[in-house]
């Protein structure tokens, strides 16, 4: 049984191959299953357990983010393992060579945001609105910015910390954060890409520096393009 199941992955595995040497092609054969792009981006900024990757990732099914995460595991995208003590629970993690796509997904999400069809008013992870945030930095315009900001969402511990126009981001506690702020992940978006100000959600700190951090990110414009 386990040798017949072995042989249908295989087969499986053949027959959704390109025949084509392109990189790109290759692309594809790793990450077009649907769901996979984005189980690898809940991954990016740090190891997380199976229920918070189905959490926050609406739709997808147990059984079918198991596949996901059972094929990036084969193709060497993902792997798993246990969180020291006290936690000692087995979570999964991008490998290195996975994380090299960090960038190029956020940039594919870049130009994605020009398409005239997409939907802002969907759902956002708090690992997809931190990745925004990199990808949406505008260097111009912050200054002589230097300072941390932290980011509460809900269990959830994320950071960004700007220097000589720099942006990073990271997962975790921050202790050096000139502001705390806390509230859901689609809170988020209107402050930092639709003008709201900062102070319709909690801020702990600093507001000041929290007011000018989410000044700096702009969305790029919409392509000139007429969808049917």
């Amino acid at each position: 049984m386990k040798l017949e199941k072995l042989t249908t992955k295989s087969v499986q595995e053949e027959k959704r191959r390109f025949q084509d040497a392109c990189g790109l092609a290759h692309a594809v054969e790793l990450l077009g299953e649907r769901w996979a792009i984005l189980v690898l981006r809940e991954l990016l900024l740090g190891p997380r357990r199976f229920s918070e990757l189905k959490a926050d990732l609406p739709g997808i099914s147990a059984n079918v983010l198991t596949q996901r995460l059972t094929e990036l595991e084969d193709r060497g995208l993902v792997r798993k393992t246990r969180l020291p003590p006290p936690a000692s629970v087995q979570v999964y993690e991008a490998t290195e060579w996975a994380l090299d796509a960090g960038p190029i997904l956020c940039q594919l999400g870049r130009w994605a945001f020009r398409s005239p069809r997409h939907d802002a008013s969907q759902p956002v992870s708090a690992v997809a609105i931190m990745l925004s945030m990199q990808t949406n930095f505008d260097a111009s315009l912050a200054g002589d910015f230097a300072d941390t900001i932290a980011f509460r969402f809900g269990q959830a511990r994320y950071w960004a910390k700007v220097a000589d126009r720099v942006l990073r981001i990271g997962s975790g506690e921050a202790a050096d954060a000139g502001a705390t702020i806390i509230c859901s992940p689609d809170d988020m978006k209107p402050i930092l890409y639709g003008g709201a100000p900062v102070d319709i959600v909690q801020v702990e700190g600093n507001i000041d520096a929290a007011a000018r951090f989410v000044r700096m990110f702009s969305l790029p414009p919409k392509a000139n393009v007429v969808c049917k």
